[in-house]
């Protein structure tokens, strides 16, 4: 008895760009993903990749590379929505300030799990902190929330452009 394999059709690059935005966006300002205290550059060309895909901005801190991480990175070869922030905890402050919600992915006590967090409903900033260290506990005071993604093997942390892909995701509500 042989099983009937079920038609596959693959959408051609003209039917998947007549199904997303018409138009490139400037800033979306929804959603932004932070890695704010980055340790390697190529992490930062995946999450611009990202952040495209959800429609999220991207913000950068101060640091020289940055710019050449991020040209080298975006394969898109075309313009992203990039903010380069000046002092990474002044502007998560002022963000706080504005009513922005600030979740920052870290291994806390009251951290939710990735599969509970809800969907971003208004504008957020998700939090990346340094691959070896985390988010400084300086930055911890101006969390609204924590998120932590569950593992099973025997790492401690995914890299950042891992887990801020991830929750990208589930805070753009595509997960």
């Amino acid at each position: 008895m042989t099983l009937a394999t079920p038609a596959i059709r693959v959408r051609t690059r003209q039917e998947l760009r007549s199904a997303r935005r018409p138009r490139a966006h400037r800033c979306w300002g929804h959603l932004i993903a932070a890695p704010l205290w980055p340790m390697h550059g190529a992490n930062l060309g995946t999450l611009l990749r990202t952040c495209d895909a959800v429609g999220a901005c991207l913000a950068v801190p101060p640091f020289r590379w940055v710019d050449e991480a991020l040209a080298r990175g975006n394969t898109l070869r075309r313009p992203t929505c990039v903010h380069r922030i000046g002092d990474p905890l002044r502007w998560l402050a002022a963000e706080r300030g504005t009513g922005t919600r600030i979740i920052g992915v870290e291994l806390a006590d009251e951290a939710i799990r990735l599969a509970d967090l809800p969907a971003a409903r208004g504008r957020t900033v998700m939090v990346l902190g340094h691959e070896s260290t985390g988010i400084p506990p300086e930055a911890l005071d101006l969390l609204d929330a924590a998120v932590e993604i569950p593992m099973v093997g025997t790492g401690m942390s995914l890299n950042v452009a891992v887990a801020g892909s991830l929750v990208l995701y589930k805070l753009a509500g595509l997960l």
